[in-house]
């Protein structure tokens, strides 16, 4: 498969991705109005004393980050939650967060709030609550307890201070010495000093570490939560963009999804893969016509559709070059195909091409040839049937010059498929084959099993297909029963092609060539058709003769 294949569903259906990409931006601008301004803030506390330590050691590093997951649990908590509410008189806290900043013994406090001033409050007041549910907070016991450990702590390090001087004095008295015996008292009294100094030592560190300063489980804000100046969500381009995106992106899901349950076949490329014949007329649509006026190789011979009918006579005229072509039989897979225009438009432009040709209405269901060319639809073939009349009575001519013949359907019978089955069916086919150069055979589509029977009993079938309109099971089935009936297939017609299809603008080079001159004024009532008509001036008496 090939890529324009791949974009020829977005090439389709560009009027929704246009309008959902439109609806959706309109959308989001509108809800971006709407939307109030959000402020964020954040608070940072710090666990412990190691990030200040000059030689942090990695149990206590581990005990930090184990302490940084239970703070993160009670400041989610009620009791942190109701305690910041009563201090700051609300009734309700704005969204918040709690986290750890990664390898870091960092917790960090964010509020998001439309206020941007509530959210600073918001983010400090839980930073405090929080600080006053670790063991360093306190209160006046805890605060005279570490008073006293403050003194006892200054003692010590007055202590430790005049050891290591008595210490260092006694080191530099032994130097001087020569006595053995003063030698030794002097190193006595050093290692007594010495021992004295590890116990003062030992003293203050232990009462060091139950103070705020050497606890590690001790909490303090690092970092007060500014206030926030600019909002969060004031990105309105990144928001237009992504609502185009999401528009765009729902319409070609919609639009490969409709392409993928929708079985109809739309393209040429895709009718030739289906049927795998050859594409011998492209015919382009040309809406809902009166009566008359569908004969457009006579009423508009200059137009495209006219010169597009005169391309299919050609081709028809090249596929008999090995296989003559006496009768046609024209016919598609549904209902609503074309098919009368097509066989009644192509019989006269086979008398165009001074042929004399007949156009036989076979669909005797739903016959419209009559109407196509506001006649009578009796009498016509099912009176031969009857033999209430031969071919010969049964032929009429159509036209300003009587140029085209025609055996219009009759009443229609109550068996249609039993009456063209029946053996009497060749004889009349050969008849009329009798009367004119080439039979043009409108028959009905393959939904009924007439144009099967129809299909064996001539020398070539064409196909009328829809784009959007024909599907592919369809056209699968009648291929089928063209095969079983052993059909000679000449080609497919595509009719009613959308005059803004883009699939087959290449195939249109001749249809606009002829549209420029048409447009210029040689039209239906230009010099060419009269030269024409007075050279088909004797097709009457031809046809005539040839029916007695």
């Amino acid at each position: 498969m090939e890529l324009k294949e791949y974009i020829l569903p977005l090439r389709r259906w560009w009027w929704l991705l246009v309008i959902a990409t439109v609806v959706s931006t309109l959308s989001s601008l509108g809800a971006k109005y709407l939307e109030e301004p959000l402020y964020e803030t954040k608070a940072a506390l710090m666990i412990g004393q190691d990030f200040e330590a000059a030689n942090p050691n990695s149990t206590s590093l581990y005990l930090t980050q184990q302490l940084a997951l239970r703070y993160v649990e009670v400041a989610k908590r009620e009791p942190v939650q109701k305690a910041a509410m009563e201090a700051l008189g609300l009734t309700w806290l704005p969204e918040y967060e709690v986290t750890i900043v990664a390898n870091t013994p960092l917790l960090e406090i964010k509020v998001i709030d439309t206020n941007a001033v509530r959210a600073q409050a918001v983010a400090n007041t839980l930073a405090e609550q929080l600080v006053l549910q670790s063991p360093t907070a306190g209160g006046s016991e805890q605060q005279e307890r570490e008073a006293f450990i403050e003194e006892q702590l200054d003692s010590l390090e007055a202590k430790i201070a005049d050891t290591e001087a008595e210490i260092a004095r006694l080191q530099d008295e032994m130097a001087g010495m020569i006595s053995a015996r003063q030698i030794a008292d002097t190193q006595g009294q050093i290692a007594t000093l010495e021992a004295l100094l590890l116990t003062f030592q030992t003293n203050y560190a232990t009462l060091l570490s139950n103070t705020g300063e050497g606890a590690i489980n001790s909490l303090r804000i690092v970092e007060p939560a500014p206030l926030p100046v600019e909002p969060i969500n004031d990105n309105l381009p990144v928001t237009l963009l992504l609502g185009a995106a999401i528009g765009f992106t729902l319409a070609a899901g919609a639009a490969y999804l409709m392409e993928y349950l929708d079985n109809t076949l739309k393209t040429p490329e895709e009718i030739s893969r289906a049927t795998g014949l050859p594409l011998i007329g492209f015919l382009g649509e040309t809406g809902k016509l009166d009566e008359g006026e569908s004969v457009v190789v006579v009423n508009e011979p200059r137009s495209p559709m006219a010169e597009a009918l005169r391309t299919l006579r050609t081709n028809l005229e090249f596929a008999a070059v090995d296989h003559p072509l006496r009768t046609v039989l024209i016919t598609g897979p549904d209902p609503g195909s074309g098919k009368t225009t097509v066989a009644t438009n192509l019989a006269l432009s086979i008398v165009q091409a001074r042929k004399t040709a007949l156009l036989l209405d076979a669909d005797l269901r739903r016959p419209r040839v009559h109407e196509l060319l506001g006649l009578e639809r009796s009498p016509g073939l099912t009176d031969i049937y009857r033999d209430t009349m031969d071919v010969g009575g049964a032929i009429r001519f159509w036209g300003d010059e009587k140029e085209l013949a025609l055996i219009t359907s009759g009443d229609p019978p109550p068996n249609p498929a039993e009456l063209l089955s029946s053996p009497r069916t060749e004889k009349i086919l050969a008849d009329i084959r009798e009367a004119a150069d080439v039979v043009i055979i409108d028959s009905p589509p393959f939904i009924v099993a007439d144009a099967a029977i129809l299909a064996a009993r001539v020398d070539g079938v064409v196909l009328v297909v829809c784009p959007g309109r024909t599907t592919e099971p369809g056209v699968k089935a009648m291929l089928e029963q063209l095969e079983r009936a052993d059909a000679h297939l000449l080609g497919v017609v595509i009719n009613r092609i959308p005059r803004r299809g883009g699939s087959y603008r290449h195939y249109y080079a001749p249809y606009y060539y002829t549209a420029a001159s048409y447009e210029n004024g040689q039209g239906s009532n230009g010099q060419g058709r009269d030269t024409k008509e007075k050279k088909r001036g004797s097709a009457r008496g031809r046809l005539s003769r040839r029916g007695r």
